[in-house]
């Protein structure tokens, strides 16, 4: 395959693969760290990564930012020359103030989803940090480009659409799971890439597009380069690996699924969402309600009187490898992992650049 990189604000992205933000705790500054120095985008999680700071439950706004900044430094620690952004989720309370603290602290760019991040723009304002929204539909790329060109006069620096099979919150309604098989994706994709172009053409710049979503090998990779895109985003291969920041009980989690066991789980933040089943999901199918140790109102969509479990608590137990009471998201094809490697291994499998 001819040798296709993509550039993120003139910084040359050397393997076109983005390392998908996990939260929380899994894509901390170890894991992303460790996928810049391989030349690739790393990527850190602004999903409570402050939960191991002594103050998270009495101050979690600024323990989140104390956290944001040290394991970004951890990260440049690793790879002082990579490129290293952080996964933004628009359903997050105080989501201005961690881009702005993602900005402060000197990331690279900044992705964002879970959500349409219609004013990101006016967030990063007079920076060099790049923005990148999430889209899963030719709908979702339209109202954010043209949102972005009417009211900003910019456009994005990046796009990342994610199908039907990433991990974590999905970018669909249940229905929309079940119509978007992958040919109808496929296409779906390409009536992205045209929305694209329109944005290209009217700012005279290349803007990169990446396909995410069950992407796990050298296959996926060209499947998804003959499409058009530029590069991939790779998440649950990373989970996998000895530098992931999780707990390694998490990491076997994956190895040791199977098929079966992943399934599509209604979260608090109020989308579906792909997990590994476990008990804390027959709880909540029993109709069991699991209280928060303490409620952070960390997403806005979420009504603490009603809701089945916490999301926090649930993804720290994840993070933490206490897998019977935690979240454990994960890609459609996570039950293909079967051990524990390195990140340098997982980008070499892809085998980028070879026919």
């Amino acid at each position: 395959m001819e040798r296709k990189t993509f550039a993120i604000r003139n910084k040359e992205v050397k393997i076109p693969l983005l390392q998908g933000g996990m939260g929380v705790g899994i894509s901390l500054g170890g894991l992303a760290g460790a996928v810049a120095k391989e030349g690739a985008v790393g990527v850190i999680s602004a999903a409570q990564p402050g939960y191991r700071e002594p103050d998270f439950y009495q101050n979690p706004v600024e323990a989140n930012k104390r956290a944001m900044r040290s394991e970004l430094k951890k990260a440049r620690e690793i790879a002082p020359d990579g490129i290293i952004g952080f996964n933004i989720m628009v359903a997050m309370n105080y989501y201005e103030d961690y881009v702005r603290e993602a900005v402060n602290a000197g990331a690279d760019l900044i992705v964002s989803g879970a959500g349409l991040p219609a004013d990101l723009p006016a967030y990063v304002k007079g920076s060099d940090v790049a923005i990148a929204p999430i889209v899963s539909t030719e709908k979702s790329a339209k109202v954010i480009l043209k949102y972005w060109d009417r009211k900003y006069k910019r456009t994005a620096d990046l796009l990342v659409i994610e199908g039907p099979l990433a991990g974590g919150h999905l970018g669909f309604h249940i229905k929309q799971l079940e119509e978007f098989t992958p040919s109808v994706y496929d296409e779906e994709v390409k009536k992205i890439l045209q929305v694209v172009k329109t944005y290209e053409e009217k700012y005279d710049h290349k803007i990169p597009v990446i396909l995410a979503g069950g992407i796990r090998n050298h296959e996926d990779y060209v499947h998804a380069m003959n499409l058009g895109v530029d590069g991939i985003q790779v998440a649950s291969r990373f989970v996998t690996t000895v530098e992931c920041d999780a707990d390694e009980r998490y990491k076997m989690a994956y190895v040791q699924a199977k098929e079966e066991d992943i399934e599509i789980v209604k979260s608090p933040v109020g989308m579906p969402g792909r997990a590994i089943h476990n008990k804390l999901m027959d709880k909540v199918a029993s109709g069991i309600r699991v209280p928060a140790i303490k409620c952070l109102n960390c997403i806005h969509t979420c009504n603490p009187a009603t809701t089945p479990y916490c999301i926090t608590d649930a993804l720290i137990h994840a993070a933490k490898g206490e897998l019977d009471d935690a979240l454990l998201f994960c890609g459609g094809k996570a039950y293909e992992a079967d051990h524990i490697g390195t990140v340098k291994e997982v980008i070499d499998s892809f085998r980028f650049f070879e026919d």
